[in-house]
């Protein structure tokens, strides 16, 4: 199955969920117009608080529709924009990317920083929904699987229905790590 977009959304406030769209206009190296985290520097405000002159890593959030399915198997009710990304994807097994990966959408492209570090907020959503996006392994190890957070690289207008390429970084790869 090729790799697509399947939604895509957005939130003028630090709302946890992002509203559906026809259309996003991504910005380059600032992120989702309209969106509360659109900008050069950091807009999470618990990194805000920190540091309000970091550079934005995570401009863009995207998370994979399959997760939606292993959530929903687990007895929960969630649909793509619920978990406050801003693109839905299928056909592409995005925490698997390495650092730096392009992915083409649309007009636009993308460089993926990281993993989204999801926090309890979820769990505010929906109780117990947390342990489903993140899990502990057997030997301590954090499993991260509430999407991937990228930069704008090449502004442009995102829709369903378009298709997404992949990019690799040169090797050596880097695996992907909470940004």
């Amino acid at each position: 199955m090729p790799a697509t977009v399947t939604a895509v959304h957005a939130s003028a406030t630090h709302s946890f969920s992002k509203l559906p769209a026809t259309r996003i206009q991504l910005i380059e190296g600032q992120g989702v117009e309209g969106d509360a985290h659109c900008g050069v520097t950091v807009k999470h405000r618990s990194r805000v608080v920190v540091d309000p002159s970091q550079p934005n890593l995570r401009q863009v959030h995207l998370i994979h529709a399959e997760l939606f399915d292993d959530v929903i198997s687990a007895g929960f009710t969630v649909v793509p924009g619920e978990l406050g990304e801003n693109v839905t994807t299928s056909g592409l097994d995005l925490l698997a990317l390495p650092v730096g990966t392009r992915l083409s959408m649309g007009e636009a492209v993308v460089v993926v920083t990281g993993l989204r570090n999801p926090c309890r907020q979820i769990n505010d959503f929906q109780q117990g929904l947390l342990k489903q996006v993140v899990h502990t392994n057997t030997d301590g190890t954090v499993e991260r699987l509430a999407g991937v957070m990228a930069v704008v690289s090449r502004g442009g207008l995102v829709r369903p229905g378009d298709a997404i390429g992949i990019e690799l970084p040169p090797e050596p790869h880097f695996p992907l790590t909470r940004v």
